[in-house]
């Protein structure tokens, strides 16, 4: 009985060990799953988060794309500039415009874009009106800085939500049409052919020809709008009074090997490089033929095509002293091009003053006057080729100016799909004059003359 103390703290020290044992076997072995599915369901997976998606900003801060707490995209502008903005998908990707385009960058940083709201707001107002009082089946403008490419707004009709994209029946609407569509320009195109020809020192801007009306080419006859004829005709006149016969003479004197390699410095049969996804060219493999027809109608802008995001391009090269500028709608793109000079300078003030002209004194551009001010510009009227023959119905009806015409600040390109009017004298023209006005006073541009 000497040792009965250690003993018994033996014994307990042994029963408590086996309790101890026990209850361990009890809940990891007996009961394993369930305290297996009891810890899992007071605890989280660590699970992989992506940081929220930039969001996108018009170039005055208004907001064009943004979250909702963390899973959410939203547009606040819903349908304005959605075909600019595109959308994001369901499976977290961009799609279309900026959201494509610019979709890694968005998963880290915030876009600043290079449109302004208000002329946006504008051009879309001037299309929404086109559509219901011209009828129009769709239509552009696009308004850029002619000395840097930096576009103003990109305006698309119709368009569409992209707060529900997946609402949205037919996908061809998703699609930018002043980049991903071509088509052919018509008479809006003859200033090119005039430059080409300047340049060459073919022509200058008295250069007389004697306009009959009509030209054979072998078996086809090439006419003037109206079959109208003007007889002894310079070539300011001839960009003045729109004629097809003039556009045919200039290209005869550049010769068609000559033609080519210019069109393909203005960049017409490649992409322009704008920062929006999905951009499309034409290769003008008709053209490319060297069928003597095929120049002929080329040099006024039919048998070639183009998009609206090149046409705006090769025009801004007129404006700003015949410099190839890079197109582009974010800031992120601000100086990483370097443009290349596609005609001179003296070429380029040339065309400028004849274009000039063709505002002041020609017949079918005085809607697109602003007192005080000097607008260059042309009006384009085209066929549109349906099934390899042209429509008697319908045309393309488009105006491009740029302003003030010795010093731009702004060039715009306004097309319009079968407008309710015979020609862009009273659909596209009055379109820009009113969009031009509306710059001038928003940004207080000082006049020309009194």
């Amino acid at each position: 009985m000497r040792y009965w103390r250690i003993n018994l703290i033996f014994i307990l020290i042994i029963l408590f060990g086996a309790a101890i044992i026990g209850r361990l076997f009890y809940i990891q072995i007996i009961n394993h799953n369930f305290y297996l599915a009891l810890a899992q369901g007071q605890q989280k997976d660590f699970l992989l988060l992506k940081g929220n998606r930039g969001d996108v900003f018009f170039s005055g801060g208004e907001i064009l794309a943004t979250n909702i707490e963390e899973t959410f995209r939203r547009y606040p502008q819903e349908s304005m500039a959605s075909q600019v903005i595109g959308f994001l998908g369901g499976e977290g990707v961009g799609q279309y415009g900026i959201e494509g385009y610019y979709d890694k960058t968005l998963q880290d940083s915030d876009i600043f874009l290079t449109l302004d709201y208000n002329i946006q707001f504008m051009a879309e107002k001037l299309l929404g009106e086109a559509g219901k009082d011209l009828g129009i089946e769709a239509g552009q403008i696009i308004v850029t800085e002619p000395a840097t490419g930096r576009i103003l707004a990109l305006a698309d009709f119709p368009s569409y939500n992209p707060n529900s994209y997946y609402k949205v029946e037919d996908f061809k609407i998703f699609q930018n049409s002043a980049i991903q569509k071509i088509f052919e320009p018509g008479s809006i195109f003859k200033p090119i052919t005039m430059a080409v020809a300047l340049d060459q020192g073919k022509v200058n801007p008295q250069t007389t020809f004697f306009d009959s009306g009509q030209i054979k080419i072998g078996k086809d006859i090439i006419s003037n709008y109206d079959g109208r004829f003007f007889g002894e005709q310079t070539m300011t006149q001839v960009l003045e009074k729109s004629i097809n016969t003039g556009a045919v003479f200039a290209e005869e004197q550049i010769g068609h090997a000559v033609f080519l390699d210019y069109l393909s410095r203005f960049g017409f049969f490649e992409p322009t490089g704008i920062d929006l996804q999905g951009e499309i060219s034409s290769e003008n493999k008709e053209l490319k033929k060297g069928y003597e027809v095929n120049f002929a109608t080329a040099s006024f802008g039919q048998g070639i095509e183009v998009t609206p995001i090149q046409l705006v391009r090769a025009f801004c090269a007129i404006a700003n002293g015949g410099k190839l500028i890079k197109p582009y709608t974010s800031e992120k793109e601000l100086g990483s091009f370097s443009p290349d000079q596609v005609i001179s300078s003296k070429t380029a003030s040339q065309l400028t003053a004849m274009l000039v002209s063709v505002v002041e004194q020609g017949p079918y551009t005085k809607r697109a006057k602003i007192p005080g001010y000097y607008i260059a510009g042309k009006t384009g009227t085209a066929q549109v080729p349906e099934a390899g023959v042209y429509s008697t119905e319908k045309t393309i009806q488009s105006f491009v100016g740029f302003a003030p015409a010795f010093n731009p600040r702004f060039l715009i390109l306004v097309k319009l799909d079968n407008p309710k009017t015979k020609t862009a004298e009273y659909s596209a023209v009055p379109m820009f004059q009113e969009l031009a006005k509306y710059i001038i006073d928003y940004w207080q541009i000082p006049p020309d003359y009194e």
